[in-house]
């Protein structure tokens, strides 16, 4: 397989990706189907959400069984032969790996209730009384962090869903288990893995109230987890392939560490930092307009301090819980094709891997819901609720879920203009926007100017020009309000990255006599006057003799 650092990788949500057996549901027949448009897409990895037993309460990342495949996505052959077929078409599958916490459905949370103490030491239970849990700490989806079983007379800590019960990894067994997990999948010919939340496996040795706080200072990036990963890479052999952590809330020091190449960890981290730009005080479920100085200044520095000190970053915009980014930082409705080509801009040359959610390369936007029924994740229920409880009528609520729920990544992927988007046949399992009239493959695989068309010749020029994956990074025009610039060196040459993320024309200053332009999202390039010309959105990226 490639190397990870020429390499792009595709998010693949199966339930929203293609339903080949009509039930409204996407499944791992539905991927096969699909192979041949990823490899024309030309990206070199499938990223695949997890497809594993599970009661879907958070639509899969609640395991119950890690080495069975849900009936509702297909079988253990589907899996194995999609596995064969993508990598015909010289594309390696990542499977992503839940393993801070498993369904409150699992065999092994099942036998802990059931009073076995072997098992319950795989998870985190603490004695107490109903009305006093062990701390104050609060779920990522709401509520306290702790939930107590009557019959035992103990509480369970699940930082996420109570249906989704933290481990313990302090337990030796727990980590071999997590091993034996790794290698079965290895051997099915997986060629990497993803690791969900990784960052939070490690939790203190002293339980107590966070006053300032949710509780995430006392296990995030926590006291054993560099131990936990090293431990984990060396005895399943994982080094040689790509894998990649979810860190939540970590720090940048972390980061250089979880991914650089000496350290024997993992081969990159996603961060989420950038992301929260439009969060008013740090909390999500509160809007402001993105700072796009703060924004800037927090990709410039984590791409300058991996640099630096070796690490390695996952570059991306979207996932399966993030909204749509044409919708939150581009122009969905004036300049959406303009802005969803800028955005890709801005980050595809950045130093790292690249990382592509299914739909992105069509510019799909956010779900204009407008009624609470319409959504289903468990996230954007619980906090609907909480927010009127919290002062905010439901229209307040219902605009915050517009702008932040995990519904907006997970609408069906938009194959062409037929009825449900070409995902299905059958009503799917949440509601497609109706811009899928012309937001989809099939009209945007014909027309040369489309957002498809240009997320190809990225993923392309990433092959074509070792600068992007091998060359330095700097930047500038830090101080100005709309533009993200930066450039690539390597071996005397340069590339030049401007990006105009605003609908405003800026002049510049002026540019070298010898430059080359090797990619734009207008189709003519204005620059006659010997000053850089940004129409509305415009993102420009020119080849130069790297200066002195």
């Amino acid at each position: 397989m490639a190397d990870y650092k020429t390499s792009t990788v595709y998010q693949i949500y199966p339930k929203s990706f293609c339903d080949s057996n009509g039930d409204g549901l996407g499944d791992l027949r539905g991927v096969i189907q699909k192979l041949d448009y990823i490899r024309e897409l030309g990206v070199d990895y499938i990223w695949l959400t997890p497809f594993f037993v599970s009661p879907q309460n958070d639509n899969g990342y609640d395991v119950a069984d890690y080495r069975a495949v849900d009936p509702r996505y297909g079988t253990m052959t589907d899996v194995e032969n999609l596995i064969v077929e993508a990598e015909k078409r010289g594309i390696g599958l990542m499977f992503d790996m839940v393993f801070n916490h498993t369904s409150t459905e699992h065999e092994w949370f099942q036998r802990a209730l059931r009073g076995e103490s072997k098992y319950q030491d795989y998870y985190i239970f603490k004695e107490g009384k109903p009305d006093m849990p062990p701390t104050n700490w609060v779920s990522k989806f709401g509520g306290n962090a702790w939930e107590y079983v009557p019959h035992l007379k103990k509480w369970y800590l699940h930082l996420f869903d109570k249906t989704q019960a933290d481990l313990n990894w302090e337990n030796p067994q727990v980590r071999e288990e997590m091993k034996d997990i790794i290698r079965f999948w290895k051997q099915k010919g997986v060629k990497g893995f993803r690791f969900d939340v990784v960052n939070l496996i490690s939790k203190p040795a002293v339980w107590e109230d966070d006053l300032d706080g949710d509780g995430r200072k006392f296990y995030t990036d926590g006291p054993h987890i560099h131990e936990y990963l090293k431990e984990l890479t060396a005895d399943t052999g994982i080094a040689e392939l790509i894998t990649v952590g979810e860190m939540s809330s970590t720090s940048l020091e972390n980061c250089i560490r979880y991914s650089n190449p000496a350290e024997k960890e993992l081969s990159m981290t996603f961060s989420f930092h950038h992301l929260k730009v439009d969060y008013k005080n740090g909390e999500k479920w509160e809007l402001q307009n993105a700072d796009f100085l703060k924004l800037k200044e927090i990709l410039s520095r984590w791409q300058l301090e991996m640099q630096a000190a070796g690490g390695w970053n996952a570059v991306f915009w979207c996932n399966h819980d993030q909204p749509r980014v044409v919708s939150r930082f581009g122009d969905d409705e004036k300049y959406w094709k303009q802005s969803a080509k800028m955005l890709a801009t801005s980050i595809h040359l950045l130093r790292g891997t690249p990382y592509i959610y299914q739909g992105e390369e069509l510019g799909m936007t956010n779900a204009p819901y407008t009624d609470i029924s319409q959504y289903r994740d468990v996230e954007s229920l619980n906090y609907y609720a909480i927010m009127q409880e919290n002062g905010k009528s439901a229209s307040e609520a219902m605009n915050i879920l517009h702008e932040r729920s995990r519904d907006n990544s997970r609408t069906p992927m938009q194959w062409s203009a037929a009825p449900n988007a070409g995902f299905s046949e059958h009503t799917p399992w949440i509601e497609i926007p109706a811009n899928s009239s012309y937001i989809n493959v099939e009209t945007e695989r014909r027309e040369e100017d489309s957002i498809l068309n240009y997320y190809q010749k990225l993923i392309a020029l990433r092959k074509q020009e070792r600068i992007i994956s091998e060359g330095s990074i700097s930047f500038s025009h830090l101080d100005h309000p709309d533009v993200f610039a930066y450039q690539r060196t390597l071996d005397r040459q340069s590339l030049l990255v401007f990006n105009n993320w605003s609908a405003n024309t800026i002049v510049l200053d002026p540019l070298p006599s010898d430059r080359e332009k090797i990619l734009g999202n207008y189709p003519d390039d204005r620059q006659t006057d010997g000053k850089l010309t940004l129409r509305p959105y415009e993102s420009i990226v020119y080849r130069v003799s790297a200066m002195n």
